[in-house]
């Protein structure tokens, strides 16, 4: 089969296309022939660790759907032709974290991930996936859907008629809105493109800021939601960011610290923290458990997932440097 590995050619980092042997599920394993996948931001961060010494020969990418296409002879989950996802953390099937799980993580240090024409996974890591939805849709859940569903639901406790500040309009950002929205609760969201704010507003957002033309965003939200601010906020961005998401949540309410997109090693000022009676909440995707009931969720409410742009399995480089653009509404994905 074919599948993808990180090298290092001279001063560049990039995917290459390799032959290697179609592998074979062990006892309690299967053989996912996969369909699709996608990128989230992270593995940006992974193929630039490869610039640095890192990931070497590792296949990349954590989501992935397809087809069961062998099993070993202790499965009884799955059965030939299932459409299934594999979960971000292999490991993590349910109950509360442990840092034991992060090494399982898909694509990551110490795990192959899924742009592959095939992966092993084990039985208890896959989840079946909405009958609604198309495979390339159905790549783009396990980690920026899940993550979304963990901050806001799992985590956050969303409920009908609190309000959510979303950063963006990515992976997370995009599916943390329809969720929101879903679910009854007033969305703001933020972008420097006024054709992606009105992109939201198509999704049901109900607030739009241009951070380019009100760069103290953090008043904005103040003055839109009568000076409470927002109960739940997706923090996306990072060192640049935190200041002003500490300064638009509400009294009691939670901030859910996901992205860095502008970087790592936040050193916010927490007084407003405490005086409001707020939380930050660390969020690192979901368990199986947690991807189970997400595609419930999402079954039921016939959600479709955004896709700005599907990229064939011979062009994922491509598929990187327009992730790294930023042009993206949504999600970016590969058909395998």
């Amino acid at each position: 089969m074919r599948a993808y590995r990180l090298a290092r050619r001279d001063s560049a980092a990039l995917p290459l296309l390799s032959e290697v042997p179609t592998p074979v599920p062990g006892p309690d394993e299967v053989r996912v022939e996969v369909a699709a996948a996608s990128l989230n931001y992270r593995d940006l961060i992974v193929l630039d660790g490869l610039a640095k010494g890192g990931y070497e020969g590792r296949i990349p990418l954590s989501d992935a759907a397809g087809r069961v296409a062998a099993v070993g002879e202790r499965v009884s989950a799955w059965r030939i032709g299932d459409r299934v996802a594999a979960s971000f953390f292999r490991d993590w099937i349910g109950g509360p974290f442990r840092a034991g799980y992060m090494s399982s993580a898909l694509g990551g240090s110490a795990t192959d991930g899924v742009l592959a024409e095939s992966v092993i996974l084990p039985q208890a890591s896959l989840v079946a996936v909405p009958g609604h939805l198309s495979m390339e849709q159905a790549a783009t859940l396990p980690c920026a859907a899940l993550t979304a569903w963990q901050a806001l639901v799992v985590r956050g406790g969303l409920g009908h008629g609190d309000t959510v500040l979303i950063q963006g309009t990515g992976g997370v950002a995009l599916f943390g809105l329809q969720f929101a929205v879903a679910m009854g609760a007033r969305v703001i969201v933020l972008s420097s493109s006024d054709a992606k704010l009105e992109r939201a507003r198509q999704l049901g957002a109900s607030v739009l800021i241009n951070y380019r033309a009100k760069p103290e965003w953090d008043k904005a939200v103040l003055e839109e939601t009568n000076g409470e601010g927002a109960s739940h906020v997706l923090e996306l961005g990072g060192p640049d960011t935190y200041e002003r998401s500490l300064r638009s949540v509400a009294a009691g309410g939670k901030i859910a610290q996901i992205g860095v997109l502008t970087g790592f090693g936040s050193t916010p000022n927490l007084a407003r923290l405490q005086s409001m009676n707020a939380d930050i909440l660390g969020i690192t995707v979901g368990s199986v458990a947690h991807f189970s009931a997400m595609n419930s969720y999402i079954e039921s409410q016939r959600l479709t997932p955004i896709i700005d742009r599907v990229f064939d399995f011979e062009d994922a480089a491509s598929a990187y440097a327009y992730l790294r653009s930023g042009q993206h509404f949504g999600k970016v994905a590969v058909r395998v």
